[in-house]
C-alpha cells in the first residue's frame, strides 16, 4: 500500500456510525413480529435444494469478561454449565433435523463464542460426535474453532483435532501489558506462542490471529511491537478489527475513559500501519478486517472474484446456507435470516417446550437481495464492474443505481474511489473506508436514526 496522506478534516467527515455488512440488511433490521411457523416453512422450502451447508455452533461461556467485547456471552466459573448447554444443542439439532434435506452436506463447521474451549476436552468430543452423527460432512470440510489461550490445554486442541477441526482462530488483541490490563485480558506473548506451537504439532492446517486496534492506551509504537511479535509466529491469516465502542450496548465499555481511547486520526494511523506491515510481510489485504498469505484460499478466492461475506466474515464457501445452533446464533439461507433467543433462559425454555428457539429474523425483499449482492461484491472485490454486475443481477446496473453512483462524486474527489465509464474501483485509501463506501448502496442508511453501530473509524 502506497504512502497515504490523510488530513483530520477527512477523518472527521467519514467517522460516522455504520454497519460492518456481515449481512444486508444488518441484524438491527431483524424483527420478532414474524411468526416462527413462517420461518419453519421457509426452512422447509430451502431444503428442497441440495445446497451445501455451513454449520455454526455458538458456545457462549467465558470465565471472565474482556471489557472491549461485543459478543453475546455468558460469564461464569461454573464448569457444569457447558455440559448442560451441549445437551440443549443436541435437542435443537434433533428438532431441526426433520426439516433438513438429508442429501445436503456440510462444507463448513465453525465453533464460535464466547469461548468454545470453555468446554472440557471430553465435552468437545461429545459435541463433535453429536454433529457427525446428524450431518453429512464433506471430505474437504473447512472446520474452524475460536480458542482462548488463557485457559487452553494441549488436550483441548487434541480433542478438537479428533472431531475434525483443521483450522483455529485465536484471540490476542494486543500484547502490550498496559493495554491488556486496561481491557481486563492478561495474556503474555509466551502463552500465545505456546498455543501456536501446539496447533502446528497437532496438524492444524490454518491458524488465524485476531487483533484489535483502537483499544485504550494503544499507540502506533506499541501496536507495531505487537505486530512484529505476532508476525514472528507466521500465522496463515490475520483478522484485525477496529474496536467497536458501543457502551450503550455493552456496559463494560463504560470503564474506558474517553481520553484513553485513540483518536479517529490515530485509528487510521493504526490501520495504515497494520496494512503496510502485513502486506510487506507477504500477506494479502483481503478486505475490511482480513489478511491472508498469498497462497491462502481467501487470497485465491478474492483474485478469482468468488469471495463471499457473511456473519463469519469473509468466506470462500459462498454457495452454502448457514444453519446456526445455540443461544443468539444467526442462520442465513436464500432470502431469509433467523436468529435464536439471545438470553440463555429463553433459549432453554423454548427447547424444554419442544420448540425451535427462533426469536426473530428477516425476510428479504427482491431489492434487498439486489443491494446485498452489490454491497458484498464491493466489499469482496473492491470494485464494481458495471457489465458484470448487470449480468449478475439481471438488470441495467448503472440505471438502477444511478443516484448511488452519482453520490460517489465526493468520495472520488476525496480519493476513495475512481470512477470510469465501465465501473468503480476502490483506492488504497478507500479500502480503509470501505464501510463508508458500502453505505452509499444501503437503501436504509439515509433514514436510519438508531445509534446501534460503531463508528467506521
Amino acid at each position: 500500500m502506497s504512502s497515504l496522506k490523510v488530513d483530520l478534516d477527512l477523518v472527521k467527515k467519514y467517522s460516522v456510525p455504520g454497519p460492518r455488512y456481515t449481512s444486508y440488511p444488518p441484524a438491527t433490521h431483524f424483527t420478532n413480529e414474524i411468526a416462527p411457523e413462517v420461518f419453519v416453512e421457509k426452512i422447509r422450502a430451502n431444503n428442497r435444494s441440495e445446497r451445501d451447508l455451513s454449520l455454526y455452533f455458538h458456545l457462549p461461556f467465558c470465565q471472565t469478561l474482556c471489557w472491549f467485547c461485543g459478543c453475546t456471552t455468558v460469564i461464569t466459573t461454573d464448569q457444569k454449565k457447558s455440559g448442560d448447554y451441549i445437551g440443549y444443542l443436541e435437542r435443537e439439532m434433533d428438532l431441526m433435523k426433520p426439516l433438513l434435506n438429508p442429501k445436503r452436506q456440510a462444507v463448513q463447521l465453525h465453533f464460535g463464542g464466547g469461548t468454545p474451549t470453555f468446554s472440557l476436552p471430553d465435552e468437545i468430543r461429545r459435541l463433535g460426535e453429536m454433529i457427525h452423527s446428524r450431518f453429512v460432512m464433506a471430505p474437504d470440510i473447512e472446520a474452524g474453532v475460536e480458542v482462548d489461550p488463557r485457559r487452553l490445554t494441549r488436550e483441548h486442541l487434541k480433542a478438537l483435532r479428533e472431531v475434525g477441526f483443521n483450522r483455529a482462530s485465536m484471540g490476542v488483541q494486543d500484547n502490550d501489558p498496559v493495554v491488556q490490563k486496561a481491557v481486563h485480558r492478561l495474556q503474555p506473548f509466551e502463552m500465545t506462542k505456546q498455543v501456536v506451537e501446539w496447533m502446528r504439532e497437532l496438524g492444524f492446517q490454518s491458524i488465524n490471529i485476531d487483533l484489535i486496534y483502537g483499544l485504550p492506551f494503544q499507540t502506533p509504537d506499541s501496536f507495531a511491537r505487537t505486530l512484529d511479535e505476532i508476525v514472528s509466529l507466521k500465522p496463515d491469516r490475520f483478522a484485525v478489527f477496529n474496536y467497536a465502542h458501543v457502551p450503550w450496548l455493552k456496559p463494560a465499555q463504560k470503564t474506558f475513559k474517553p481520553e484513553a481511547l485513540p483518536s479517529p486520526q490515530t485509528m487510521l494511523v493504526l490501520l495504515k500501519l497494520t496494512t503496510e506491515k502485513l502486506t510487506s510481510e507477504g500477506y494479502v489485504y483481503i478486505g475490511m478486517d482480513h489478511f491472508a498469505r498469498a497462497g491462502d484460499e481467501l487470497a485465491v478466492s478474492q483474485h478469482q472474484k468468488t469471495l463471499q461475506r457473511n456473519f463469519q466474515g469473509y468466506s470462500t464457501r459462498g454457495g452454502a446456507d448457514i444453519y446456526a445452533f445455540g443461544m443468539s446464533s444467526i442462520s442465513q439461507a436464500e432470502g431469509i435470516y433467523w436468529q435464536n433467543h439471545k438470553e440463555l433462559p429463553a433459549y432453554y425454555a423454548a427447547l424444554d417446550a419442544g420448540q425451535l428457539p427462533l426469536h426473530r429474523g428477516y425476510i428479504m425483499t427482491d431489492e434487498d437481495q439486489i443491494r446485498r449482492t452489490t454491497i458484498m461484491r464491493l466489499m469482496c472485490d473492491l470494485s464494481l464492474d458495471y457489465a458484470a454486475m448487470s449480468k449478475l443481477l439481471g438488470l441495467e446496473f448503472q440505471t438502477h443505481f444511478a443516484s448511488e453512483l452519482d453520490s460517489l462524486d465526493d468520495m472520488e474527489a476525496d480519493g476513495l474511489v475512481v470512477k470510469t465509464p465501465d465501473g468503480v474501483t476502490v483506492t488504497d485509501l478507500g479500502r480503509l473506508l470501505i464501510r463508508n463506501i458500502a453505505m452509499r448502496f444501503d437503501a436504509y442508511a439515509p433514514t436510519r436514526t438508531e445509534n446501534r453501530f460503531s463508528k467506521t473509524i
